[in-house]
């Protein structure tokens, strides 16, 4: 597992992107890493415009579980992701195999989940 904290600046989902390719080169990954990188630009610009407020900051946390790599951005806002017209979570529904919400307090976890290409 790998996270790092990120400050409320828009700015700042390049630098996730960053974040995510170091830690696949890391581990060695190579499949899936274009939507693995898709889904974190999406997911950090939807914490950034729904559930960051002022003053705090999201976590970036990518885990590999082998047979699986997962995302989550972790946000301090309230209420639940969901999918409506023209969000990006339309995005990551398409690309992830596998994606949710978890509830944390305060906040929340938005994560998508690829699967190991065979």
């Amino acid at each position: 597992m790998r996270e790092r904290l990120f400050p409320r600046a828009f700015q700042t989902v390049a630098s996730a992107r960053d974040f995510a390719c170091e830690t696949l080169d890391a581990w060695g990954v190579k499949g899936r890493r274009d939507d693995l990188v898709l889904c974190v630009s999406e997911l950090a610009t939807n914490a950034l415009r729904y559930g960051v407020p002022r003053g705090r900051s999201y976590r970036l946390r990518l885990l590999n579980f082998g047979c699986c790599l997962r995302v989550e951005v972790h946000d301090s806002g309230p209420g639940r992701s969901r999918i409506t017209p023209g969000t990006g979570l339309r995005i990551v529904e398409a690309v992830s195999d596998l994606w949710g919400v978890l509830p944390r307090s305060p906040g929340k976890v938005v994560w998508a989940e690829f699967h190991a290409d065979e």
